[in-house]
């Protein structure tokens, strides 16, 4: 690629809520690119994660795609683990305060975060790093130094703890550091790109970049990340809204998911998941516009890019192949767990036992929406004896083949 090209595939998918700042951002990356041509350096690129969580879904990878394709720039990145930011936890999504993590539970998440990045990540061209070897070696004048560049309005105005103040509940002082913990993250690895989420333009457009010119770095440019919608193609995807699309699932679930999305959500995961450049994104809005294309067709090319990023191609194929058997030829797919029937379960209690439902109200839900089927036939009464071998259907996607 050339500079324009390149600038315009990591531009891809970025949001910053005001133009003139994004051009600025834009302007700032190419000058970037031009200088380190001709140092003939690549750019030290990173993004920090507190590992909060041990399980990710789609939207937690956007950041991680965007490392890659600075990555498939021949650029270097490090992949940041907050082991010592995650004893804070970061506050600027949040207008609670979040729980304090013991370092027993960010070392058992950091382990299981690496090893699901790595699906998208190239192992062998990322570094890993952990903020503990810079910042608990920090001193209090230190710390005294490093805040003296920010006020208490800074922190008050921002909308999380806005909100709190205004309802009275409590700002602990403690939260304030973590901006200025993460500028010293980038000003330790002497960045020139930090990627994050919209949420984090505080951290790394005001606290990094004042932090890195405090101490006489260079201060980096922002890479910054829209929100990636959820499958109802609205709210902020999120497992406790049940909207996730999990990584850690398989291809069949990942496609049936992915093709559950509203239309409209389709340009928004073309830029943000997908290992598409901006060329082909354009392309296929445009198809979509002058209807060249059909809107279900679009969806299953993406469906499959999505899975194949993250199972492979041929993995991607058997699933795509699988959703036409079901849902377009009304079939069942060709392989699916297998279940050998106990004596006296009832419908219930191999609903639980395969783990198809959450719970014994889930399952009674279900079931009184006609949801559970055995070879086509709805399941009316979850406390009735199962019927017996056959293929059982739990929802649109869900199979197991029961044998006695």
């Amino acid at each position: 690629m050339n500079i324009d090209e390149q600038v315009a595939y990591l531009m891809q998918g970025t949001e910053y809520g005001d133009e003139t700042l994004k051009q600025a951002m834009q302007k700032e990356l190419r000058e970037r690119l031009i200088e380190a041509r001709q140092e003939g350096r690549p750019l030290r690129v990173y993004c920090g994660y507190d590992p909060r969580k041990a399980d990710l879904h789609l939207g937690h990878t956007i950041t991680m795609r965007k490392l890659r394709q600075f990555q498939e720039l021949g650029h270097e990145v490090t992949f940041l683990i907050g082991n010592f930011t995650s004893l804070i936890g970061d506050p600027s999504d949040k207008d609670v305060l979040r729980p304090r993590l013991t370092p027993e539970e960010v070392e058992e998440n950091a382990r299981t975060y690496a090893e699901q990045a790595f699906r998208i990540l190239d192992p062998e061209k990322t570094v890993v790093r952990y903020n503990a070897e810079w910042l608990s070696s920090l001193s209090f004048a230190e710390l005294i130094h490093l805040a003296s560049n920010f006020t208490i309005q800074q922190f008050i105005t921002r909308e999380n703890f806005k909100l709190r103040w205004e309802k009275g509940d409590a700002v602990y002082l403690h939260e304030t550091f973590y901006a200025i913990m993460q500028g010293y993250d980038a000003y330790a690895l002497r960045a020139d790109i930090q990627v994050g989420g919209t949420d984090q333009l505080f951290n790394i457009l005001t606290a990094a970049r004042k932090l890195m010119t405090y101490l006489g770095a260079k201060p980096n440019i922002g890479i910054i990340m829209s929100i990636l919608p959820g499958t109802d193609g609205v709210i902020r995807m999120s497992k406790s809204l049940g909207n996730h699309i999990p990584i850690g699932t398989n291809g069949d679930d990942m496609y049936g998911k992915v093709m559950s999305i509203p239309d409209a959500a389709m340009p928004t995961y073309s830029r943000l998941v997908t290992r598409w450049t901006p060329d082909v994104v354009t392309r296929m809005e445009k198809q979509l516009a002058d209807g060249s294309l059909h809107p279900r067709d679009a969806k299953m090319k993406l469906a499959a890019e999505v899975v194949g990023s993250f199972y492979g191609e041929e993995e991607a194929e058997q699933a795509q192949a699988n959703f036409v058997r079901l849902f377009q030829q009304r079939d069942v797919p060709a392989e699916m767990p297998e279940y050998r029937l106990q004596a006296g379960q009832t419908v219930l209690d191999v609903l639980l036992a395969n783990n198809l439902v959450k719970s014994k109200s889930d399952g009674r839900r279900l079931i009184d929406q006609n949801g559970v089927r055995l070879d086509g036939t709805a399941l009316k009464e979850f406390n009735a004896p199962f019927p017996g071998p056959g293929v059982l259907q739990v929802g649109k996607r869900h199979f197991v083949r029961v044998v006695a």
